[in-house]
């Protein structure tokens, strides 16, 4: 519920939500520059993923053909690939939503499970690849299960409990 406040899809029932230095719901609807996997990403079935990813491309109209192509690579599929989304493994289509969420090299990811659904080698891919985009100074806002990715993924770790969240702990890496 978190993250889809601070995207502005759901309206805080108190308390603001400000990304950026602007306050969501009243500076703008949605922040700039944000990358999103929250839940199950959705496709059209019966395009490429390629395909899917110039649809969603399109309506920014800030990146071409070699930037979809560049993060699909980055997430391990391949851009040529002419198979229907609707026959790709759970874990393609994880990588799918991730190339996605950084297609349009966003300055904020926020990520919901974003191993969700991938092998052991995707997992240590996907790892080493977030720690590059934390290198290059993104924030990147990630909710997991796994105690392993907070280790060696987060500086910053907060729990919700009943709508309430408490820093467990911030350290610098």
């Amino acid at each position: 519920m978190l993250m889809k406040c601070i995207c502005g899809f759901v309206r805080p029932t108190s308390g603001t939500v400000t990304v950026a230095g602007k306050q969501i719901g009243k500076d703008c609807d949605f922040p700039e520059s944000v990358g999103i996997i929250i839940e199950t990403p959705g496709f059209i079935p019966y395009y490429s993923g390629y395909r899917n990813l110039k649809l969603l491309a399109d309506l920014n109209k800030r990146i071409g053909k070699e930037e979809i192509q560049k993060a699909m690579k980055k997430v391990g599929l391949d851009p040529e690939l002419k198979r229907h989304v609707r026959k790709y493994s759970l874990g393609m289509r994880q990588r799918l939503g991730l190339a996605q969420a950084i297609m349009e090299n966003p300055d904020l990811l926020i990520l919901d499970e974003p191993m969700n659904g991938l092998d052991k080698d995707g997992v240590s891919d996907m790892r080493k690849y977030l720690l590059e985009l934390k290198e290059q100074g993104k924030t990147i806002l990630i909710a997991s299960h796994s105690a392993e990715d907070i280790e060696v993924l987060c500086d910053t770790v907060c729990e919700m409990d009943k709508g309430v969240l408490t820093k467990l702990r911030g350290f610098s890496k």
